[in-house]
């Protein structure tokens, strides 16, 4: 068993986000476009008269599935970038999560970091950073967070900024990765160190809330060459703890 099992059931939906009546200026329609160009996700524009301005809506073989407004996409993602999260200058009270978004859970991306994109992998990052304030907010329940290096923690002070709220809080925070870097006494946090491919090559925020209702939520990636993932997320209660059990029991 790997890590891999839990792609098999998750496909390259063929989805669109239709943007509709926008006003707001054409690079905007140009950032999401960018973000989205090297997967099974069309972006398209429409006029629509009884429609709202500057809409955003995913659909599914000409169903729509969600909505959200354009200006939430831009805050959230097009107009953010890596460093705000690394140094600690976006916080987490300031991550939301759009519904179009939220929405793509279950589809299969593969996503490139710097340089070849600027935005592809801010897509994994953004849904990390909601899942841990979703620990946060739920303030129960266990998290489990790979970092390839453990010392990224400690590196990115915006990371640690996260975790030292997590440790602090009642959620059972733990943390993967090759052990490079030991977190001190006070810092109450689970460390899982090791050196196979799946502590090298994984990228996962897994967090099961103490209530069936609870948020549960999960990313999951692996870094299939240098600075390319192929990833997705999920709400799914039922998969979310599927991954969990399985990062629990053998990492």
């Amino acid at each position: 068993m790997s890590l891999e099992q839990f792609f098999q059931s998750v496909e390259r939906r063929d989805l669109s986000l239709v943007v509709v009546n926008r006003e707001t200026p054409r690079p905007i329609q140009s950032m999401l476009e960018g973000l989205f160009e090297q997967q099974s996700i069309e972006i398209r524009q429409e006029q629509i008269p009884e429609k709202a301005s500057d809409m955003v809506y995913l659909v599914d073989d000409g169903k729509v599935i969600e909505s959200s407004p354009l200006s939430e996409v831009q805050e959230s993602i097009l107009l953010v970038n890596s460093d705000l999260y690394i140094t600690g200058a976006r916080g987490l009270s300031e991550i939301e999560l759009p519904d179009v978004i939220k929405a793509l859970e279950d589809v299969r991306f593969t996503l490139r970091g710097y340089p070849e994109s600027h935005k592809e992998k801010l897509l994994l990052i953004t849904v990390s950073r909601y899942i841990e304030r979703l620990a946060l907010d739920t303030m129960n329940g266990t998290i489990r967070s790979s970092f390839q290096r453990l010392s990224r923690i400690n590196d990115e002070q915006g990371t640690r900024t996260v975790y030292e709220k997590l440790a602090a809080s009642p959620v059972d925070t733990h943390v993967y990765g090759i052990p490079d870097w030991t977190p001190p006494p006070e810092f109450d946090i689970t460390m899982h160190g090791g050196w196979s491919d799946e502590f090298r090559d994984a990228w996962f925020v897994v967090f099961v809330p103490d209530a069936d209702d609870g948020p549960h939520s999960a990313l999951l990636s692996l870094e299939t060459s240098p600075g390319v993932w192929d990833g997705y997320w999920t709400f799914d209660p039922e998969r979310v703890t599927d991954i969990a059990q399985y990062l629990q029991r053998e990492l």
